[in-house]
């Protein structure tokens, strides 16, 4: 009766999804009507067009802008005011930027279809043309210095429309369809946007990442390693500078060196998690302002955001002393022996549970045999023999029937159907997890039981912080040994993570490469 009463609830008032993308459409209307004006312009009047919605941006925002500054030069040509008095001038400077804020994002949605709609006819332009020619500014001419795809020619700017992208040449070949649309709106308003594999996420970042370029605040997006980082900052940044806005990837450059702060610099920054979150730890460490790195905060999209602020948020960062990059290859190297050898052990479990649901469903025992069909493909979906089997008339059908049954009730019945296997995979999202029989297995014999389970961080330094015998020294010492055994298990439990998709679900050069002597999965 409930799932009934959902169910009519659902179709006359439609999901949150379907009414967000209802909010949504508007935008797409008008950005596609945007789109059908431009076609006919000329590059240089195209360019013209993101031209004025800057200028259009900095007329909104000019009377706060204008009484900000004052503000502040009221500070620096009184050095005789006291400190009451600054404190006051703080506070309205303070005030009027949460002003700034509030009133750029209503001229950044005013501009958004003339905005998205000009990046998708510089996108538009660069697939069906060799070279797109604009007459040269002085940003075309300095990025001409250190860009081959960029050629000056007398008073014209020549974009070629193929660049190399991580050491390969590839050739512009992507227009923003109408979903990628409704997903730059989405990105642009600070919501979620789950999409399809496929249905180009990369693609989808340039259009909410240029808008907000284009208020000169600056822009970063996130990913979770660094390969996709270059390869996305190489693969996009054509498009952006053509319409005047720079871009580069932090990843590229050591920390602390003024190549990673002009990447600060640029108005969209590339980067990952892990180097983001450091370069923000160690500009809180600095004494002097010339000293940061970063920029101030302004926009930000996080790409695989579950991964980045679940997965990873797990792992604190922590700054600590210098460290051998091939510590790194020997925690993975240490680890592959056993990893191989709990694959091996899996694989022998699949074959037995295949082999026994062949049997079992010859025999008419669907029930049984279903269980034993399931318990393999939760152990290794992509085992040959099993795909073979499931290729066959009603093999499929009743995996899905048995899944559907484990699945009920919130996965109530799902440990059952677990507990033979050393770990589980979903192949749909790509996780991997270990079994309690798994953790026996990986463990070395004599070895510490816990080598592979994450202390509860909150609970432990609960205890330390109320603990009232010990003095304050040692509790910040027994607290930096809680942290720091939470990270070395975080990251050996990440790499043994890393190393069973790479054994199970992954190709290498398809779905991971090797870099720097570290499983990558793209």
């Amino acid at each position: 009766m409930l799932n009934f009463l959902t169910q009519g609830i659902t179709k006359f008032f439609g999901t949150k999804s379907d009414r967000d993308v209802k909010e949504i459409m508007p935008y797409v209307e008008k950005t596609k009507a945007e789109f059908a004006k431009l076609q006919n312009l000329s590059n240089d009047e195209l360019r013209q067009k993101v031209d004025s919605a800057r200028e259009r941006i900095k007329k909104h925002l000019e009377s706060i802008d204008t009484e900000s500054k004052n503000l502040k030069e009221s500070i620096e040509l009184n050095p005789e005011m006291d400190v009451d008095q600054q404190q006051v001038v703080f506070k309205k400077i303070d005030a009027l930027k949460v002003e700034r804020n509030k009133a750029l994002e209503v001229v950044l949605l005013e501009v958004l279809p003339v905005v998205f709609a000009s990046v998708k006819e510089t996108a538009r332009r660069f697939t069906e043309n060799e070279t797109v020619s604009v007459t040269a500014t002085a940003l075309d001419r300095e990025l001409a210095t250190r860009k081959e795809y960029i050629k000056i020619e007398g008073d014209q700017a020549i974009y070629s429309t193929t660049w190399s992208v991580t050491g390969n040449p590839i050739k512009w070949n992507m227009v923003h369809y109408d979903v990628q649309l409704i997903g730059g709106v989405a990105l642009h308003q600070g919501k979620i946007s789950e999409m399809a594999t496929g249905e180009g996420k990369t693609l989808v970042a340039t259009l909410p990442a240029f808008l907000n370029a284009i208020a000169e605040q600056g822009v970063h997006i996130v990913t979770v390693n660094d390969y996709l980082a270059k390869r996305d900052s190489e693969w996009m940044t054509p498009i952006f500078e053509f319409n005047g806005v720079t871009c580069d990837c932090i990843d590229k450059y050591q920390p602390n060196t003024p190549e990673r702060k002009k990447a600060y610099l640029s108005g969209i920054t590339y980067g990952t998690n892990n180097e983001f979150g450091f370069d923000y730890l160690r500009d809180n460490m600095t004494h002097t302002p010339e000293e940061l790195v970063q920029r101030e905060h302004h926009y930000a999209m996080v790409d695989e955001v579950d991964s980045v602020l679940v997965d990873d948020a797990r792992t604190p960062l922590i700054i600590s002393g210098p460290m051998s990059r091939t510590n790194d290859e020997e925690l993975y190297m240490s680890l592959k022996p056993r990893v191989g050898k709990i694959v091996e052990a899996q694989k022998k479990i699949v074959n037995e549970y295949l082999n026994e649901a062949r049997r079992l469903i010859a025999a008419g025992s669907k029930k049984e045999g279903g269980l034993a069909l399931f318990r393999a493909h939760r152990g290794f979906p992509k085992s040959k023999p099993l795909i073979k089997f499931l290729s066959e008339t009603g093999n499929k059908q009743l995996l899905q029937e048995t899944e559907s049954i484990y699945l009920a009730e919130n996965q109530k019945l799902m440990p059952q159907a677990d507990a033979p296997l050393f770990f589980t995979i979903e192949e749909k999202n790509n996780s991997i997890e270990m079994t309690d029989k798994g953790l026996d297995f990986i463990t070395a014999e004599g070895e510490d039981t816990t080598f592979f389970i994450m202390p509860d961080l909150s609970i432990e330094l609960n205890a330390i912080e109320i603990n009232t015998e010990i003095t304050e020294h040692d509790r910040i010492l027994q607290k930096d040994a809680v942290i720091q055994d939470y990270s070395i298990k975080a990251e050996r439990i990440h790499a043994v993570s890393q190393l069973l998709k790479a054994y199970t679900l992954f190709e290498k050069e398809v779905e991971y490469v090797i870099m720097d002597g570290k499983v990558m999965i793209v």
